[in-house]
């Protein structure tokens, strides 16, 4: 069987198992990531008290922010290899296709507003580091130290723990078993550490509206992955990778090992296979399963919503991710619902 085939064949025998679970179509229609209630709560009120589907990803995602939704959103969590915590995150708006991100973005708790106020307030897409920073104060985000007490223990209790884990590879001294600097390491052959599947690492808020007039946007928000190398960014704030959307075809986000997972773009991969007439539980599998030839034991799930309201998820099974929970709200629901997939 040729591979085009092979995949015509694979996404058949999604749409016509995922039937059985499709998500009813009804519109408007709020869809996050994760058990995070409040911010889907937020987000919904935001679109029945008239704002719109910006607004109402906005808000949600910030939510989380405030929250600090499981340690992986907002400030006082996730510090890297210097103790520090730093925010990425993103918002598309699906009519226009514009974007705003940030990542790396220190100092300023409302990530997803300064996203917004890249997209609104400048010609680009992208913000990063200090620079970010300093855009934020200037647009009148004021500025905080993102460290509490619970990030300062996470951080001594690493150091203590002779910096482990970490993402250090091919390096001197051996970083399986002590801390940095870290200088290259002459060597033959590469290395190939284990990467550490920690599911309450990579609970990036990643969220999708749609209202009835067919508008769509998607967003993200994360302070990224705990004991990062310091100026990492992951997928969230990588337009098709962390979120995708356009108002034509439906919208994506995806949460996870975000180092791999942006490699594949996934999130756009669904959106795309969306407009060709999959059906969103589909969509999400397929891209997954994209991710799953290179890399079979990825951390990750993905939820996906087309124009109609349609809506679905998808994850990769390995240990600690067998079910992967994520919040709907719509107008037959009328308030933030608990949802659950099944991982492959």
């Amino acid at each position: 069987m040729h591979r085009q085939d092979k995949m015509f064949t694979f996404l058949l025998i999604c749409t016509l198992t995922s039937l059985l679970t499709l998500g009813h179509a009804s519109l408007p229609l709020v869809i996050n990531t994760w058990p995070f209630k409040n911010a889907a709560a937020a987000a919904w009120s935001a679109l029945q008290s008239g704002g719109s589907v910006l607004d109402a990803v906005e808000r949600g995602c910030a939510r989380c922010e405030m929250e600090q939704c499981d340690g992986s959103v907002g400030y006082g969590g996730s510090p890297d290899e210097s103790g520090e915590t730093t925010l990425d995150a993103l918002i598309m708006n699906g009519d226009t296709m514009e974007v705003g991100a940030v990542a790396d973005l220190r100092r300023i708790k409302n990530a997803i507003g300064v996203a917004r106020a890249v997209m609104e307030h400048t010609e680009h897409t992208l913000l990063v580091g200090e620079s970010a920073s300093v855009f934020a104060e200037n647009m009148g985000f004021i500025a905080e130290d993102l460290t509490t007490n619970k990030s300062v223990n996470i951080f001594s209790e690493w150091l203590k723990g002779s910096c482990q884990p970490n993402y250090r590879k091919n390096v001197s001294p051996e970083p399986s078993k002590s801390c940095g600097p870290y200088r290259p390491k002459a060597t033959w052959k590469q290395s190939k550490r284990a990467r550490h599947a920690n599911i309450h690492a990579h609970d990036t808020i990643g969220m999708i509206a749609l209202d009835r007039d067919g508008h769509a946007a998607a967003g993200t928000s994360t302070n990224g992955l705990t004991h990062k190398v310091p100026g990492r960014v992951g997928d969230s704030p990588i337009v098709g990778a962390g979120a995708y959307v356009d108002s034509l075809a439906g919208g994506a986000a995806a949460t996870g090992d975000g180092d791999v997972m942006m490699r594949f773009l996934p999130s756009y991969l669904a959106v795309e296979l969306m407009r060709a007439g999959v059906d969103p539980s589909a969509a999400c599998k397929s891209a997954i399963s994209r991710i799953k030839r290179h890399y079979s034991e990825f951390f990750g799930a993905i939820i996906c919503a087309n124009t109609t309201g349609h809506y679905g998820a998808a994850c990769n099974k390995v240990p600690g991710l067998n079910k992967f929970h994520f919040m709907v709200a719509n107008s037959e629901t009328n308030t933030p619902v608990l949802k659950s997939v099944d991982c492959f």
